[in-house]
């Protein structure tokens, strides 16, 4: 089994129960113990975890990635911004592709007011919108994975592969200067980068407390974006890099 697939694993394991032996780890993962010693290491490095005499538990900081259900509610203000900032960056009769998570729900629920062209792959961004007269809602197709309210498979790749966007509003786990934007699962990887290709315009949403943290997976550099959407507390650093780079940044 390969590292990330291990790590991978061992957060999923970890975001459900809070904590994970090394014993426990190394039989289910048919490993030795040493070798789960390393991954804790390597993910606590990353900040997605902290080690305990014979296991670990999740990290319980401020800008934890983890639990990700803890993580969705925190900052409900700085998502507001974000969304009321994207709303105005949208305009009428496009066709536009929202990615999933919390930020995009919050630019969901405003959208509305005009007539729109809403792709989508996540069950919570369809349902704020499935009432919306004005909004021609696409889901695509796919399976549900496990129970996130992401639907995901080949087929949504090809569906993905076949269409044409103006605008793609991304979300990340992490944004870091030297990993780029980073998710903790592999399939996420696969999906944004599609949506990257299959759009004239990639824009990030992401809050400030993201920026500065780095999930297990880069699925694009920073400067692959045009634009990039955050809070007023975005650090000046990256407002720097952004604007040395030639994007927009809201």
């Amino acid at each position: 089994m390969l590292s990330q697939e291990r790590h991978e694993r061992l957060l999923s394991y970890l975001n459900e129960h809070k904590a994970i032996k090394v014993s426990d780890a190394s039989k289910s993962l048919g490993v030795t113990e040493k070798t789960i010693r390393l991954d804790l290491e390597t993910l606590e490095n990353k900040k997605l975890l902290k080690r305990v005499h014979g296991g670990a538990v999740l990290a319980e900081t401020e800008t934890s990635l983890f639990p990700v259900e803890g993580r969705q509610l925190n900052h409900a203000d700085k998502k507001i911004q974000i969304a009321q900032k994207a709303l105005n960056y949208i305009e009428e009769n496009e066709v536009i592709l929202l990615d999933g998570g919390s930020t995009a729900r919050a630019l969901a629920s405003l959208l509305g007011e005009f007539p729109l062209t809403v792709l989508t792959n996540d069950i919570q961004v369809a349902n704020e919108l499935y009432k919306k007269e004005k909004v021609q809602l696409v889901m695509l197709g796919g399976t549900r994975l496990g129970d996130s309210s992401v639907i995901y498979s080949q087929q949504t790749l090809d569906m993905l592969d076949n269409m044409f966007v103006r605008k793609v509003f991304l979300g990340t786990t992490g944004v870091s200067l030297e990993q780029g934007l980073t998710v903790l699962k592999s399939y996420h990887v696969e999906w944004k980068r599609q949506a990257i290709k299959s759009a004239k315009e990639a824009i990030l949403l992401a809050d400030s407390t993201k920026f500065g943290q780095v999930g297990l997976m880069c699925f694009a550099r920073l400067e692959e974006l045009d634009t990039v959407i955050s809070d007023d507390e975005l650090a000046e650093e990256y407002k720097v890099f952004i604007q040395n780079n030639h994007m927009k940044c809201l």
